[in-house]
């Protein structure tokens, strides 16, 4: 309350008149401020807004602070009809119960805060000692991983040289034999089944024109045709078969076909010194097949301990699987490669996450929002329920069958304020959620407010798809002294 509304001026007589004067209950060394300006207007003494003249004085407050009704505040004054009365005590009285029930609940609210914050350290700690356990697990499986890579490499190198020195065998060499054989046999083939088309179009010539009751020039070509092809003398003519160009070379067949290398001749194929060998898996080498099933076992444990003598003593050297071992090498140098990666990004996620707890732009300066990081808050309002997930998503359910909506992915804080300051909190946007039947995407804002309870108070769509929310958190409730100083308020009286 001003002060000079208090005081009574004796100075200024008392007029029983519906009008009373403009500087009725002014104290002297105000009078000079109640004067019109040349608009015929007058400035409240807070300087909140200008009024008309007339209304200074007209038994009804138009001012905030009240300085246009200086006559209503005198307490002897309040019998004159029309006054505006002293409300001043009643109003405090109100104001001071507010106050104290807002003092409450934002001490009982920044003690809910305090343990907020006490976990953020908590989780701090807890993720830096991940982060320095995953450190030095990584120091032991880059060593491993080294490790293992170096085997590999020898055991590749090993393979390599085992696999030149099979190229040299003769079991080696037969297999190629043998697959020079195969090409040989597959292009043979192939040339059949040319050959065979086209004798198939000289018949089918021979077919269509020819004349049984007389010799025509179909017939001859057909003949000729034949006779090209088969490399036959002509009828009647005596002549030897003409000589295929390039027959007899080592490297070519008849038409001039040019030989891969290692392929075999048509002539050479005629040779069958490969068929007599035993084919692969024949039961002429296959021991036990000639066993009893009751002496099998004990076959096989003399022919194992055989095997480990002549190894250990160097006269056999077992089946070669340099191969296969290369193969294990490799894989189990990925796996271990793999696992080394996986706890590098792990580390890396823990220490991002440790670096957003305290970051004014994630979850405060202070980290009292880590604490319900992904808290989900619910609100029935009959046909549908909100779900709000904080720092996550907000999605509207129905309660009677239907689709489940998505009202926006947390986006951002309040960008309109300063960061860290209890607007920046009071604020959160959340964008890209479900689209609208033929509008925009759903987007959110959810308005958050000191309470000693984390919960959702209304929900209402503003517009088309765009949603307000409000809420209450003891996130927000700062200890009275700290609210006090950021919001840069002093001492208040009325």
């Amino acid at each position: 309350m001003i002060p000079w509304l208090l005081l009574l001026c004796a100075s200024v007589p008392l007029v029983a008149s519906a009008a009373p004067p403009k500087t009725l209950g002014v104290p002297p060394h105000l009078v000079s401020k109640y004067v019109p300006s040349k608009a015929g207007t007058w400035t409240c003494l807070d300087g909140s807004k200008d009024i008309p003249w007339d209304f200074v004085n007209d038994d009804s407050c138009d001012c905030p602070d009240g300085s246009d009704e200086p006559a209503s505040m005198l307490r002897w004054f309040d019998e004159l009809p029309g006054v505006c009365p002293n409300t001043c005590k009643e109003i405090g009285e109100e104001y001071q119960k507010k106050r104290k029930a807002e003092l409450k609940l934002r001490k009982t609210g920044s003690k809910i805060r305090s343990t907020y914050i006490a976990f953020a350290h908590q989780e701090k700690k807890r993720l830096q000692t991940e982060v320095d356990k995953l450190a030095d697990e990584i120091k032991v499986k880059e060593k491993e991983v080294q490790r293992l890579q170096d085997i590999a490499d020898r055991t590749e190198s090993l393979s390599q040289a085992a696999l030149e020195h099979k190229q040299q065998s003769p079991l080696y060499q037969n297999l190629i034999e043998h697959h020079n054989a195969l090409k040989s046999l597959q292009r043979e083939y192939k040339n059949h089944l040319e050959r065979e088309k086209a004798l198939g179009l000289i018949l089918d010539t021979l077919r269509t024109g020819y004349n049984p009751n007389y010799q025509d020039m179909a017939v001859l070509e057909a003949v000729r045709g034949w006779e090209e092809l088969a490399g036959l003398p002509h009828i009647n003519d005596g002549a030897e078969a003409p000589k295929v160009e390039g027959e007899g070379e080592g490297t070519q067949q008849q038409g001039g076909e040019k030989l891969e290398e290692g392929e075999w001749s048509a002539e050479e194929l005629t040779h069958d010194e490969h068929i007599q060998a035993p084919q692969e898996g024949s039961i002429l080498f296959d021991v036990e097949a000639y066993l009893p099933d009751s002496v099998v076992p004990a076959y096989e444990d003399f022919k194992s301990s055989l095997v480990n003598l002549l190894q250990k003593v160097g006269l056999y050297r077992g089946s070669d699987s340099s191969g296969a071992d290369s193969s294990r090498a490799w894989q189990v140098y990925y796996d271990a490669k793999n696992e080394l990666d996986r706890l590098t990004k792990d580390k890396e996620t823990k220490e991002n996450d440790i670096k957003e707890i305290f970051n004014v732009h994630g979850f405060g300066e202070r980290g009292e929002w880590k604490k319900l990081d992904g808290h989900c808050l619910e609100l029935d309002t009959g046909d549908y329920t909100y779900e709000v997930c904080l720092f996550d998503e907000i999605k509207q359910k129905p309660n009677n069958g239907g689709t489940t909506f998505s009202l926006g992915k947390f986006k951002r804080w309040n960008k309109d304020a300063e960061p860290g300051s209890p607007e920046f909190y009071s604020k959160q946007v959340y964008k890209k959620g479900t689209r609208c039947w033929n509008g925009p995407e759903r987007n959110t804002k959810l308005l958050l407010s000191c309470g000693t309870e984390n919960k959702v108070l209304t929900v209402q769509e503003l517009e088309k798809c765009e949603y307000e929310i409000t809420a209450t958190t003891p996130a927000l409730c700062l200890p009275v002294e700290e609210d006090e100083k950021k919001s840069g308020k002093g001492r208040e009286e009325l």
